[in-house]
């Protein structure tokens, strides 16, 4: 047995860190990572460059003295999006990519895309510039089932978007079906795809059988086992298209323990340990670092991280914390339901 791989610094292509006391609290539990892609779904929505580059300087003011992590930051594509900042944005180092939220698919999304036909001009200047787009693919249509609202995206939504912008990077994120799966697939070098953590671990029975878990609830919705295995097999595939995007995402207890609370799993704290540990049972720790640190980097342009992480297994389980403080706020932290024995370190 395995008991110490070492792999190039990992990369999380999908994270939230939120703002005031959630963003000091939450931070150091990132900074492990080389670069993280930032959402930008604030109250209000980080929507020009001035804004990200403001977003960024606190980012970077919460992370621990000799943290590795190089924030790279988004613009919230809305209706009334400027093509002229984005490109410039982007230009100027201050971005890394667009986030795509159709309007109301999940937490502070309100902003988001109502008419696709507006936001044309700036999926155009993108497809020019090279600037990919980070698409949360979920449809709002009530009459569509929430357990089919990825699947009718890809066919309402993304492909036609893809097929009248040619040349558009497009990261499909957080896939949670074995249609996502399947698309990314059919797509070329323009077109890759985050799976998260958490999706490679629960399916829908973990939120609802035996009674309902709202620390499991996220957006996209788990799916059936099907679709999970589905996801891991992509992920524990090696192939280039498939990369972590965390979508680490924290919220109050307070606010998750509610008729209606928020969707999101706080997954930073554990996560090498996690995927290690799915790694190494589906016979794929070699192809880890392909899913963690390459994959990513490729699609986006950017070189692999120099230095290196190591995860050793041990006999003893590693103690991540159960819950966090964040200000006055408790945050729970997701439970994988299984010890975790890979522990990380740098190498």
């Amino acid at each position: 047995m395995t008991d110490s791989i070492t792999l190039r610094r990992p990369d999380d292509w999908h994270l939230h860190l939120r703002d005031g006391a959630m963003l000091a609290a939450v931070t150091p539990y990132s900074a492990s990572f080389g670069r993280a892609i930032i959402m930008p779904n604030l109250i209000p929505p980080v929507v020009t460059g001035d804004q990200a580059a403001a977003y960024r300087d606190r980012i970077l003011a919460a992370l621990p003295g000799g943290a590795a992590l190089q924030p790279q930051m988004t613009l919230y594509l809305t209706d009334t999006t400027d093509p002229v900042d984005v490109v410039a944005s982007h230009r100027d180092g201050i971005i890394r990519a667009v986030k795509l939220y159709p309007a109301g698919a999940t937490t502070n999304s309100a902003s988001g895309v109502t008419d696709f036909d507006r936001v044309r001009p700036v999926l155009e200047a993108m497809a020019e510039a090279g600037i990919p787009l980070c698409v949360h693919g979920e449809v709002t249509d009530p009459e569509v089932d929430i357990f089919d609202r990825e699947a009718v995206f890809i066919d309402r939504v993304l492909d036609p978007i893809r097929r009248k912008t040619p040349g558009l990077r497009v990261v499909m994120e957080h896939i949670t079906t074995s249609d996502g799966v399947d698309y990314a697939r059919s797509g070329g070098d323009d077109l890759g795809a985050t799976i998260t953590t958490h999706h490679l671990v629960i399916n829908r029975n973990h939120i609802l059988a035996g009674g309902i878990r709202p620390h499991y609830y996220c957006l996209p919705v788990a799916k059936r086992e099907t679709h999970r295995i589905a996801l891991r097999k992509a992920a524990t595939s090696g192939e280039g298209r498939f990369f972590l995007g965390t979508d680490s995402a924290p919220h109050p207890d307070r606010a998750k323990l509610q008729p209606c609370g928020c969707a999101g799993c706080f997954t930073a704290p554990n996560t090498m340990s996690i995927l290690a540990h799915i790694f190494e049972e589906d016979g794929a720790l070699d192809r880890l670092e392909a899913f963690a640190s390459l994959n990513g980097a490729t699609f986006y342009g950017l070189p692999p991280n120099q230095d290196r992480i190591r995860l050793t297994r041990r006999d003893t389980a590693a103690a991540y914390p159960a819950t966090i403080q964040a200000g006055d706020e408790t945050v729970t932290v997701f439970d994988p339901g299984f010890p975790l024995y890979w522990h990380l370190e740098d190498a």
